[in-house]
């Protein structure tokens, strides 16, 4: 999944300005010959934007849902409102219509504008809106706590989540070979992660590792770089309701930036570069790139043989994947011998929906088994959030099933806070600033002292 950056305050300015309304789609809110119509809205459109997903929608969901309705004796009739815009214009949408106490019954929202919109009061917890139904789905059992809590704010749950990824290292096996390592490279260690690369240097291999580093990657740089390693080092960016300054376990991050870029492991021009990231995807691809940490994406949409931006017809020969390691065994956040991040959607119900009953079971008959399996089928495979339907589609898949397995288990989100976008440009620097050469206690001081003019002050803080 390629994580961008987000432009913030969408909700703050709407709770100052006067905009006009953007019409969304909404519930009719009232029955007629005992007919109850729902909305659900994505940012879909046929034809545009998620194509897949509106067609899934409005040719199965629909009539499936509504036939299901009728079977047990409701007259139930829903309507998709599309949209194909830019994730900023959806969101400010979103904002204004349910500001205005409107907006679709059953609505997706990226996880990272969740706890924006409960502050703002937008959305609810789930058992608010729908009642105890909400807490007894079913599906529930089948979804790993660690995805729930992409869903969660504060506690509560305020929505499903609808599909989700995993970070992990990848290792080029044939450049492995030649430097004497194993072709089923597991570390266990940050250490054991240097060894390997100090062992491809050694061999001839141009960078050894890449890590995201600098503004230049913006978000993924965060996600598939400061926060796995924060993670692994015991840290979260944000705990308890602090956020994370010159902690020992940012220092510890920061510093294994140093070893690999000051270390000569990496490049560090890379880090700087406009397409640093594109560029070193097709390094990977080309065999100049020893070990890289990503996401599943890069796996699905990066080295993929048949439709890949940088492809390689023998990926399922030559790329290994190995789970990240904490900074020693146990070290990780919650003793976690191992770490990983996670991004997804989440699809909620409009706290101002009429049927909210009904649009919960609208929101859940969607993330159900049949469901989940007829949406990834034809080469639409995902990562859903479901165990029992990752094991069934996720078969032909290794290395989606080996997130699902082994790394959704122990995965980490980021805070779903309207400031997290600012604090993450911060992070971003202070990798820069290491790279560059900027000793990492200093970087992280540094980092501190910007982290304080975001969050409100240094009582924010916990360091």
């Amino acid at each position: 999944m390629v994580v961008r950056k987000r432009s913030t305050g969408v909700v703050a300015v709407l709770a100052v300005a006067g905009l006009a309304l953007a019409a969304c789609g909404q519930s009719s809110g009232g029955e007629s010959g005992g007919t109850i119509e729902l909305t659900i809205t994505q940012n879909a459109i046929a034809g545009g934007k998620n194509a897949a997903g509106a067609d899934f929608i409005a040719n199965w969901v629909i009539p499936k849902f509504e036939a299901a309705q009728k079977a047990k004796g409701k007259d139930v009739k829903v309507k998709f409102v599309p949209s194909g815009v830019d994730d900023e214009q959806y969101k400010t949408k979103l904002s204004l219509d349910l500001k205005s106490g409107k907006g679709a019954d059953v609505m997706d929202i990226d996880g990272i504008w969740a706890g924006e919109f409960a502050d703002a009061g937008y959305i609810k917890p789930l058992a608010e809106v729908v009642g105890p139904e909400a807490d007894s789905w079913d599906g529930w059992a089948q979804i790993p706590e660690a995805v729930q809590g992409a869903a969660t704010y504060k506690g509560k749950k305020y929505a499903l989540p609808v599909g989700t990824d995993g970070r992990v290292l990848y290792f080029n096996k044939t450049l492995f070979q030649k430097a004497g390592l194993p072709a089923d490279w597991q570390p266990k260690s940050w250490q054991e992660i240097i060894d390997a690369g100090t062992k491809l240097k050694s061999s001839g291999v141009p960078v050894p590792i890449q890590i995201n580093a600098g503004a230049a990657m913006g978000e993924a740089t965060t996600m598939q770089g400061v926060l796995p390693l924060l993670a692994g080092a015991g840290g979260e960016v944000q705990q308890d309701g602090k956020w994370t300054g010159a902690s020992q376990a940012m220092k510890d991050a920061l510093g294994l930036y140093q070893k690999i870029y000051g270390g000569g492991l990496g490049d560090p021009k890379l880090q700087q570069e406009a397409k640093g990231r594109d560029k070193s995807f097709q390094q990977f691809a080309d065999g100049k790139i020893g070990i890289l940490m990503e996401g599943d994406y890069f796996w699905r949409g990066v080295v993929n043989p048949k439709t890949g931006v940088a492809k390689m017809a023998d990926r399922d020969q030559v790329v290994g994947y190995a789970m990240i390691p904490a900074m020693e065994p146990g070290k990780g956040i919650r003793g976690q011998d191992f770490v990983s991040m996670s991004g997804g959607a989440l699809r909620t119900v409009n706290p101002n929906s009429e049927h909210p009953k009904e649009a919960f079971e609208l929101a859940t008959f969607t993330l159900s088994p049949e469901a989940l399996k007829e949406e990834t089928k034809d080469g639409n495979v995902r990562i859903t959030p479901r165990t029992d339907v990752n094991k069934e589609i996720l078969a032909g898949e290794p290395l989606l099933s080996y997130i699902s397995d082994k790394v959704l288990p122990l995965t980490a989100y980021r805070p779903p806070v309207a400031i997290y976008p600012q604090v993450s440009v911060a992070l971003q620097e202070a990798t820069a600033a290491v790279v560059g050469g900027t000793a990492p206690d200093q970087a992280a001081a540094d980092y501190q002292k910007k982290l304080e003019g975001i969050v409100g002050g240094a009582g924010n803080i916990a360091s």
